[in-house]
């Protein structure tokens, strides 16, 4: 009961947590003159219009199994820099988008968590099993994967979010190049994030997400989930 209820709990975080953060892309780009998202049907906060079925689907349900932090993509919003009135400065507020987006529903859940930690010793919620399953699960799983995807796109691995900082820090004439190799760097990023815990035995990434996710989860969670 209790694997199904983790399940069902991973899944209503990892869909609104997915599809709002490339919601928050979208809309940061349309703010800033570049209607390429919202042409494109990419503002809906319809979750079909933003699956990708290995990114959306098979990995984290591979990590899920594993036993490894859950996180994972949907499709990359479109935009174009060329509408934005300062590319280098608009590429970097749209790539950090996501990842605010992100920061803000962990922050929500940390505050209703806040919230409803006076209501744990009173026994009409006490008693209550959807309380206790709201609370103790669904609360902490919403919050961790929200960072965990957070951390996971500030990674400066093209195409992550976190990657646009390199908008700001090459010449102009590097960039058209930049956007081109784009393609390649996360396929091999994927790669490596499945091998190298193989052959070296020792997982890079579930520390890092430990490191920061964790460790930022444990600051804004109530004592009891430490």
């Amino acid at each position: 009961m209790v694997n199904i209820a983790y399940i069902i709990c991973s899944v209503l975080s990892f869909v609104p947590a997915l599809v709002l953060h490339e919601v928050a892309h979208g809309f940061a780009a349309y703010k800033l003159g570049d209607p390429t998202a919202k042409a494109s049907g990419r503002l809906s906060l319809n979750p079909l219009k933003h699956i990708d079925p290995f990114g959306t689907v098979i990995l984290p349900a591979m990590l899920m199994l594993m036993g490894w932090p859950v996180f994972g993509y949907a499709k990359p919003v479109p935009y174009n820099p060329r509408y934005f009135k300062d590319p280098r400065r608009d590429d970097v507020i749209v790539g950090l988008a996501g990842p605010a987006a992100n920061l803000a529903m962990a922050a929500i859940a940390a505050a209703v968590a806040w919230g409803c930690s006076g209501l744990v010793a009173n026994p009409a919620f006490a008693n209550s099993e959807l309380f206790a399953y709201f609370y103790v699960m669904f609360l902490p799983t919403f919050a961790l994967i929200n960072l965990y995807l957070m951390f996971f796109n500030l990674l400066p691995i093209p195409p992550l979010d976190g990657s646009s900082i390199f908008a700001i820090l090459l010449p102009a004439r590097y960039l058209p190049k930049y956007y081109q190799i784009q393609q390649y760097a996360f396929p091999i990023f994927m790669i490596a994030m499945v091998v190298v815990p193989y052959v070296f035995h020792f997982n890079p990434f579930s520390w890092y997400l430990g490191a920061t996710a964790g460790n930022l989860f444990d600051l804004m969670f109530p004592p009891f989930f430490s």
